[in-house]
């Protein structure tokens, strides 16, 4: 009955991946899950202005827990899905609105305006690389010439090492900064895309929005300006 079950939800999953509600409502979802992750992550990192004692301590408990490849497995399938979902929705907004980037330019003509729905996909590719950069720090240092690795560092070492790094420090700020631009309206629209859009609640979820793009951009950013800037 349970292969029953799991074959008529793997089902119904493909087929809504098939249309662009569907591909919406998947994407809204991973979006909320993503947002979730940032959020468990940057508790974490913050650690580190309490002291080393105090990171070192939540990442070996971190990596003791038997669970943590499969909710690694679990990201990597977010991370993924999302990102593909957001090649999928942008070719079809553009196919079924080809003269939409025309109408944007006149409505520009009094000036520039800059509106983070309109970078979306901008911003998320350059978010895609300072994640794949961020995994490259953290998992694979040990093949980087620029940051020398010794199996005897703690976590803590190991991520002021990153932090401290002028290069990595650089675009972890640009980074850091550029993801809470994606989050302005990246948070909001992802309740729309679930269909939780209501007059009584939008303002709201608006404005906790902006809260959250510039906590979550603010401090990701905040821990290389104060390692590599300020506290040398």
């Amino acid at each position: 009955m349970s292969g029953v079950r799991q074959a008529l939800l793997s089902n119904w999953f493909i087929r809504a991946l098939s249309t662009s509600v569907g591909q919406k409502l998947v994407m809204g979802a991973t979006g909320l899950l993503l947002c979730g992750f940032l959020t468990v992550h940057l508790a974490g990192n913050l650690l580190l202005f309490q002291g080393a004692e105090h990171y070192n301590k939540y990442a070996h408990k971190l990596h003791e827990n038997e669970l943590l490849p499969v909710a690694e497995a679990g990201l990597l399938v977010l991370f993924v899905l999302h990102i593909i979902l957001a090649f999928s929705t942008t070719r079809m907004n553009t196919g079924a609105r080809p003269i939409g980037y025309r109408e944007k330019q006149s409505k520009l003509v009094g000036g520039l305006e800059i509106r983070p729905h309109n970078y979306m996909f901008l911003t998320g590719v350059i978010v895609l690389g300072f994640l794949l950069l961020h995994l490259s720090d953290m998992r694979l240092a040990e093949w980087k010439m620029r940051l020398p690795y010794d199996e005897s560092m703690t976590p803590a070492d190991h991520a002021l090492m990153v932090l401290r790094d002028p290069i990595s420090a650089t675009v972890y700020i640009l980074g850091s900064l550029v993801l809470g631009f994606h989050l302005l309206h990246g948070f909001q629209s992802a309740f729309k895309s679930l269909g939780l859009n209501h007059p009584k609640y939008t303002p709201f979820i608006t404005k906790l929005g902006v809260l959250f793009a510039i906590v979550i951009g603010v401090g990701f950013a905040w821990l290389p300006i104060w390692f590599f800037l300020l506290k040398k």
